[in-house]
């Protein structure tokens, strides 16, 4: 995700710059550049060595380091810098930046970039509520750097609160976000719907399916990180839900009606990937039902058509795409689907192919339009919602048919 990419850590004198050690290791696996400029108090808690090791660039500190035989160092790293981040970011850093004050490697080369930045602040709890410390965090804010909040949790100092930096997890997500993609969804806001609807029988039981909503999750990730404003309206899922979008969760296909349809007429792009029950129980019973013997009869009803609703209420401009999960004949019916509910694109996929489906974490997938179709070969989810949200972006005449390099996946269900 990260090839080609240079990705410059400021790490300063917090007792969590233990952790950036492993967040430079991942950023290396995804074949990031990665170059580390410590304080001189950050050295004090971690050797720059550690950080040496793992990136395969010196570690920087002395701002006048006489190894150096080109050009001023602050400036030749800034120039090639994608991303920078500052983590863990000491009140006293915040400060310096806050106000342009460069006196070491890590201020003068911060100063000295124009690649987009990031703050980390770790500290105690009273420092970091300080209206000192918070007034130079939307300081940083005003002139365009991200700020992540902090955790709360337990502190180096033995309180309990905010000031604990976020794991590593979280900051190469933000690193990624920064850095990985063009922002060619920028302005768009686009609604998704994943994971699997549930159909109450009784208070313990319920209808669903198989649905894990990694697919849809993987076009709400591909889309955020491609700058859209992103809603995910998701059912039951067994994926942790993507930074960065918008989430509203539900249970029943009528919940999923009621959020989507309210949401609907603001969307720029709607993709419906949630497997959505076509029936439901008539009743519902108050209490569990016991076991008799004999068979048991439970009398359904058809749910609402989501997709169907929302071709009807297509706003000019808006881009609609629907999922079709099929076991035979999956060309003809989803064209047929295309067609009935008045869709821009229909993503088609069959359940018994190697490689699609359910639970899984590649698909196969062939994208439908009104005069065309794109099979695709097997590749991950994530890398089948950048080709979805490539295709979308060329239908609406806002990018070259060549687009992105597949990175991301679509939803592997069939939707209603």
């Amino acid at each position: 995700m990260l090839k080609g990419k240079t990705v410059v850590l400021g790490v300063t004198g917090s007792i969590a710059a233990y952790k950036i050690a492993s967040l430079a290791s991942m950023l290396k696996k995804q074949g990031a550049d990665v170059e580390v400029i410590m304080t001189k108090n950050a050295t004090n808690f971690i050797n720059p060595i550690t950080f040496e090791s793992l990136t395969g660039n010196k570690c920087l500190v002395d701002t006048f380091d006489r190894n150096f035989q080109f050009s001023v160092e602050h400036v030749a790293l800034a120039k090639r810098a994608s991303v920078f981040l500052i983590a863990p970011a000491s009140a006293n850093v915040i400060a310096k930046v806050a106000h342009g004050l460069a006196d070491d490697m890590l201020t003068t080369t911060f100063l000295a970039c124009q690649c987009p930045k990031i703050i980390a602040p770790a500290m105690n709890t009273r420092m970091y509520t300080n209206p000192i410390l918070q007034d130079n965090l939307k300081i940083c804010e005003t002139y365009g750097m991200e700020v992540i909040a902090p955790a709360d949790g337990y502190l180096a100092c033995g309180d309990t609160g905010a000031g604990k930096m976020p794991e590593p997890e979280e900051l190469f997500d933000y690193i990624v976000k920064a850095a990985a993609f063009p922002k060619d969804l920028a302005g768009k806001k686009i609604l998704v719907t994943a994971g699997a609807t549930m159909e109450a029988i009784d208070p313990v039981r319920y209808i669903t399916n198989h649905s894990t909503g990694k697919m849809g999750y993987a076009v709400a990730k591909a889309a955020a990180l491609r700058g859209a404003e992103v809603t995910l309206v998701s059912a039951h899922a067994e994926v942790k839900p993507p930074r960065f979008v918008k989430l509203v969760p539900v249970k029943s296909a009528r919940e999923m009606f009621e959020a989507v349809t309210a949401a609907a007429a603001d969307q720029d792009v709607i993709v419906k990937a949630a497997a959505v029950a076509d029936y439901r129980p008539a009743e519902v019973s108050d209490e569990k039902v016991k076991k008799k013997d004999g068979d048991l009869s439970i009398r359904l009803e058809r749910t609402d058509d989501i997709l169907a609703w929302l071709g009807v209420h297509k706003r000019d401009g808006q881009f609609l795409c629907g999922f079709s999960m099929e076991t035979q004949n999956m060309l003809e019916n989803s064209r047929a689907k295309l067609k009935k509910k008045n869709l821009d694109m229909i993503v088609a996929n069959n359940l018994k192919v190697e490689g699609a489906g359910f639970g899984t974490d590649t698909n196969v997938v062939t994208l439908i339009t009104g005069d065309r179709e794109t099979e695709l070969p097997k590749l991950t989810k994530d890398e089948v919602a950048h080709r979805l949200l490539d295709t979308i972006l060329e239908m609406t005449g806002e990018t070259s048919p060549l687009g992105m390099t597949g990175k991301s996946s679509p939803e592997e269900t069939g939707e209603s």
